[in-house]
């Protein structure tokens, strides 16, 4: 079960960043130059990963605008206890709204732009201490496929960014491109991409 829900999570996380970055190009051409920069050889690996800052924050991006998961797996109260202002009976199911987190305005600046630069100098992160980036969940119950679903994500959208130049079809403005969310236990898009790669020399 960690294999496939981390596959469905995972590939929609880089669905996801492949959407936002065709749609901002010059955040894709900043990876690529990185990638150009930082990558001696052919092809990646796993411990070229520590040294691509703004890949890393484009995929925090990703996650706190598209969180594999809307919704945390839901928690009980063992007992009756206060959350700020409010009042948690003993025995209430809680449900922690992580798309509503990462939309907050009060949290974040412009919620709704995908903007990569606000974690390049930043040590927010999605490990579960920073509770306004929460994809993954928190504490003893945050996802055991976090780390393996993150390297996965990373060296693959690395190398489709690295060894591919990336078209839509159809002549297709970027501007054209469908953003609606089908909601479920994985978010995903509603329309799925199709785009057309091309080996870069």
């Amino acid at each position: 079960e960690l294999f496939t829900g981390g596959s469905d999570t995972s590939s929609s996380t880089i669905e996801w960043a492949m959407t936002e970055l065709i749609k901002k190009p010059k955040c894709l051409e900043k990876i690529r130059q990185e990638l150009e920069r930082e990558i001696s050889e052919n092809i990646i690996k796993e411990p070229d990963l520590s040294r691509l800052s703004y890949l890393h924050a484009c995929v925090k991006e990703t996650l706190r605008l598209h969180s594999p998961t809307p919704l945390l797996l839901p928690r009980r109260a063992i007992e009756t206890c206060q959350v700020m202002n409010y009042t948690i009976p003993e025995d209430t199911q809680v449900v922690v709204n992580v798309w509503a987190i990462a939309r907050d305005p009060n949290v974040w600046e412009d919620p709704l732009t995908f903007n990569p630069e606000r974690f390049l100098h930043s040590e927010l992160d999605f490990k579960g201490n920073d509770f306004e980036l929460l994809p993954f969940g928190a504490g003893r119950r945050i996802c055991p496929g976090m780390n393996m679903g993150i390297r996965q994500v990373l060296l693959i959208l690395a190398s489709l960014i690295h060894h591919f130049e990336w078209f839509l079809p159809d002549n297709m403005l970027p501007q054209q491109l469908d953003m609606s969310e089908k909601f479920g236990v994985t978010l995903k898009k509603e329309k799925p991409l199709v785009i057309i790669l091309k080996r870069r020399n």
